[in-house]
């Protein structure tokens, strides 16, 4: 059995080649996206990632896939949808199309002729139905809370396009969040500024909230593009096993040099 919470400095594929089949209970990760950012010069293989992903994910469990689009001469690459589609075509289904808002986000220059990009998207694969969904839970709004207290009833549109009207009185402030994740990006993303030595982090809560809800305690969390160490450390947190590939020797030791604060010397293996 390969050993868990640990980093091995070693393409993805070969440590998934370790692994038996029906072994993840969740991945998350951010692979390399088009030429947006020098990985130390690393790249990967992905159609035979995604399909070792589905070897190696157990039924019922999640793949949390963020991604982004490099643009060139005013066209998308469309990468992401790309592998979406062959995600799929390999077993897994595409249980949501999530958006990570991103809090701040540069200006767009005149001469690019768009917006500013603000978002990447989270694309969540369940190989079969999922087993886990703990829903992370917001704040209603004031007009919510209002409407329950005075017992307003909310209006649902049918597939017919008639309307039916439905009390609402659950007296709850929280609810479960929707598909679009306004997370804090930047230098305001991390509590660990180590983690900024490497050029494309993803945010903690990011990383957290996807750990919190397709897991349970003690499940097994993967990463295949480790990188600084984020997915490793919020599974720690949350008292999950993990294990990171990383094919950047520099990026596992800024990793392990992050990870210590947090793990003891016998959970953390070198």
């Amino acid at each position: 059995m390969i050993p868990k919470n640990t980093i091995y400095n070693e393409d993805c594929l070969v440590t998934m080649a370790k692994m038996p089949n029906n072994f993840l209970d969740l991945t998350v990760t951010s692979p390399p996206y088009d030429g947006l950012r020098d990985y130390n010069g690393y790249s990967f293989d992905f159609e035979n990632v995604a399909k070792e992903l589905y070897r190696t994910t157990k039924d019922g469990g999640i793949v949390v896939w963020v991604i982004g689009d490099e643009t060139k001469q005013f066209d998308e690459s469309c990468s992401s949808f790309k592998q979406a589609l062959y995600f799929k075509e390999c077993g897994f289904k595409l249980l949501d199309t999530m958006i990570y808002l991103k809090s701040g986000y540069p200006p767009a220059y005149p001469t690019l002729r768009r917006y500013a990009n603000q978002f990447e998207y989270m694309f969540i694969f369940s190989k079969g139905r999922p087993n886990t969904f703990n829903p992370v839970q917001v704040d209603k709004t004031e007009l919510t809370k209002k409407r329950q207290v005075n017992k307003m009833p909310s209006t649902f549109r049918q597939k017919d396009g008639t309307t039916i009207k439905k009390n609402t009185q659950n007296f709850n402030d929280k609810k479960s969040a929707s598909n679009v994740w306004r997370i804090i990006n930047g230098t305001n993303g991390h509590k660990d500024k180590i983690a900024f030595k490497h050029p494309a982090t993803f945010p903690e809560q990011l990383a957290n909230d996807h750990i919190i809800s397709w897991s349970n305690e003690n499940d097994l969390i993967y990463d295949p593009f480790m990188g600084s160490g984020t997915t490793a450390k919020m599974a720690h947190l949350q008292k999950r096993n993990w294990i990171g590939s990383e094919m950047s020797k520099e990026y596992v030791e800024l990793a392990n040099k992050r990870l210590i604060p947090y793990l003891t010397q016998t959970e953390l293996e070198f």
